[in-house]
């Protein structure tokens, strides 16, 4: 019987005072890996990967800015950016890694716009040894998303950035709930628990929260950071997600300066770690076993 993993909690202090809820799995001098989770979730998003991984490694969860139990972010623009979502990554690497430690990165979704967001960054730059995107695209979210079932344009666009950005309340989880989040996130094969368990999550997110990273996204543009993620990256998606389409992992993987594989899950949708979790754990022990090694020296 596996034994149950050393737990621990933290707070990482952002560049603008925000303060991030940080839990660190796993014991001290094993591999580490930092997962960063997408929008509307929060560090739960990760329960498969955290439950295999945390018996040989240490695994670094934290929750975005105004997701799970991180602060809401003062009410100024600058506190939903992709530049407050490096901040909060260079924060949490700075307090749960050793100077020149390095680690396997893995972002989901808006996680993964946060690692491709901090590629320049000095933090980053001393601890990622490898990193994964799931799920992720650089920019023209909008216009790629295949929400609305009909062909490309500025109406497809104007209705898609509609139903990203409405104010509309979630309300309770309930079946209909359930039918809406797993067509526009999930495979149509998608296991029933992991449909409740991603609405779960999506309905918690607090409403002024998802609206103000909907704006965001909605005018993502991070192709320049692309080329500066200098660390051996993979990309792993699913064939059938409408959020962020296969278009986006191709062209991620051709823009790479040090790509590591393009993987492509055929029948799976936008909720990867969720929906195909044995494929994403695998990718990320594959990254471990690569670029860190059993166990990496600590300087």
């Amino acid at each position: 019987m596996r034994q149950p993993h050393k737990e621990r909690e933290l707070t990482a202090v952002s560049a603008d005072g925000t303060r991030i809820h940080v839990e660190v799995h796993g014991d001290d001098g094993r591999p580490a890996v930092v997962l960063a989770h997408g929008w509307t979730c929060s560090m739960r998003f990760w329960a498969a990967q955290l439950a295999d991984l945390a018996a040989d490694h240490r695994v670094i969860v934290y929750d975005q800015r105004g997701h799970g139990r991180t602060a809401v972010p003062a009410a100024h623009s600058s506190g939903y950016s992709t530049d407050a979502l490096a901040d909060d990554l260079e924060a949490v690497l700075a307090a749960t890694l050793e100077p020149g430690e390095r680690a396997v990165l893995a972002g989901h979704s808006m996680g993964g716009m946060t690692l491709m967001a901090a590629a320049r960054r000095p933090v980053f730059r001393e601890h990622a040894a490898a990193v994964l995107l799931c799920s992720t695209g650089s920019s023209r979210l909008i216009p790629e998303a295949l929400l609305v079932p009909m062909r490309p344009g500025r109406t497809r666009t104007r209705i898609s950035r509609w139903i990203l950005g409405s104010r509309a309340p979630l309300g309770p989880v309930t079946p209909l709930s359930k039918r809406i989040l797993r067509y526009g996130t999930m495979g149509a094969g998608a296991a029933p628990d992991r449909v409740a368990e991603c609405a779960r999550l999506v309905h918690a997110c607090p409403r002024p929260v998802r609206v103000a990273w909907a704006h965001v996204l909605g005018v993502l543009d991070l192709d320049a950071e692309v080329r500066e993620l200098r660390v051996p990256t993979a990309v792993i998606m699913g064939s059938d997600d409408r959020l962020t389409p296969p278009v986006h992992g191709r062209a991620l993987a051709a823009a790479l300066p040090d790509s590591a594989g393009l993987t492509e899950l055929t029948g799976v949708g936008h909720m990867t770690p969720v929906e195909a979790p044995e494929a994403v754990t695998g990718a990320i022990r594959s990254l471990v076993g690569t670029y860190l090694g059993e166990k990496e020296d600590v300087a």
